[in-house]
């Protein structure tokens, strides 16, 4: 059965369809996506404006096309940090609705961290034990913890890097000042939800899911993403200070000519990289692993659980 699944983050419209089959791998047959920075474009009253609505609009809308041209038999549509957290989250869901005829399932935070934290564990296995996983979007940072594919605790807090960079930094590069508060002001964030994880223990495996662990993660040595998924990918705590000292000097054009970051991620990974600093320190990690599947993935993993068409799944095995 083929699937589209379709990401409306905090950054970008990213479509992924699927060839999907009970018991199998969700292995992507197609990818396309564009950057959007939606959780930059929400004004004073928290609402989402006229141009994030058009260009929000008119994406979700070529998604939706191209997904009937891929011939996705079912279209999985969902919105995670920045839409919900929108004052004016319901009427954009329904001017989105009323122009491309899809409809967009706002994900919870708690939500959003227990999909993320399934795909970590269908990749890691049973023999990983106890998985911490963080989770660092554009506009917010997922936490969870567990022993099982159920975390023991999922949280979500607003510190993505998109919406940090967009709320304290005013210069390029940020001057060191508001670097400083921005650091105490994660901290303070982070004292109650690493306090209540930290009960459960230690980790086996410390995990580090999204674009901006695997970019951070290349920035400090780690393997390119062309050397493949199964290529083990780290990112220390010493190795993340050491970055966070050198990019945080630079201006995001240059930071943008560095190996292994895009010009769409240049102007946020500081943020980013404070945001990953802090939660490692908060929970008492020195070294997280990388994993390549996060969100997307547990979102398919969920649908492909609950049963596919059977029919479907023997034509694709045969052909």
């Amino acid at each position: 059965m083929r699937l589209g699944v379709l990401d409306v983050g905090s950054n970008t419209v990213h479509l992924v369809a699927v060839d999907a089959r009970n018991g199998g791998r969700p292995a992507p047959m197609s990818d396309w996506k564009t950057t959007l920075r939606l959780v930059e474009l929400i004004d004073d009253d928290g609402a989402i404006d006229d141009k994030g609505l058009r260009k929000l609009t008119k994406a979700v809308g070529e998604a939706a096309e191209l997904a009937e041209t891929l011939g996705c038999q079912e279209l999985l549509s969902f919105a995670t940090s920045a839409i919900r957290s929108a004052t004016n989250s319901i009427q954009v869901l329904d001017h989105v609705e009323k122009e491309t005829g899809v409809r967009l399932e706002i994900l919870s935070g708690e939500d959003e961290a227990r999909l993320t934290f399934l795909a970590v564990r269908r990749w890691y296995g049973w023999s990983a034990g106890r998985i911490t996983n963080l989770d660092i979007g554009g506009g917010s940072l997922e936490l969870s913890t567990g022993s099982d594919e159920l975390p023991d605790i999922a949280v979500s807090l607003d510190l993505g890097a998109g919406r940090l960079t967009h709320q304290w930094f005013d210069t390029d590069p940020p001057a060191r000042k508001k670097i400083n508060l921005l650091r105490d002001y994660i901290d303070a964030g982070l004292v109650e939800p690493a306090r209540q994880m930290r009960v459960y223990g230690d980790p086996g495996v410390a995990v580090g899911t999204s674009k901006t662990f695997r970019t951070l993660a290349r920035l400090t040595g780690a393997a390119p993403s062309s050397a493949g998924p199964y290529v083990q990918r780290t990112l220390t705590a010493p190795g993340l200070r050491q970055l966070i000292a050198f990019i945080s000097r630079m201006t995001a054009a240059d930071r943008a000519e560095l190996e292994g970051i895009s010009s769409d991620r240049s102007h946020q990974i500081v943020a980013g990289a404070l945001v990953a600093e802090a939660s490692m320190r908060a929970l008492g990690i020195e070294k997280i692993e990388i994993c390549p599947w996060a969100l997307r993935e547990g979102v398919i993993l969920r649908r492909i659980d609950k049963g596919l068409d059977l029919d479907d799944s023997v034509h694709q095995e045969r052909t």
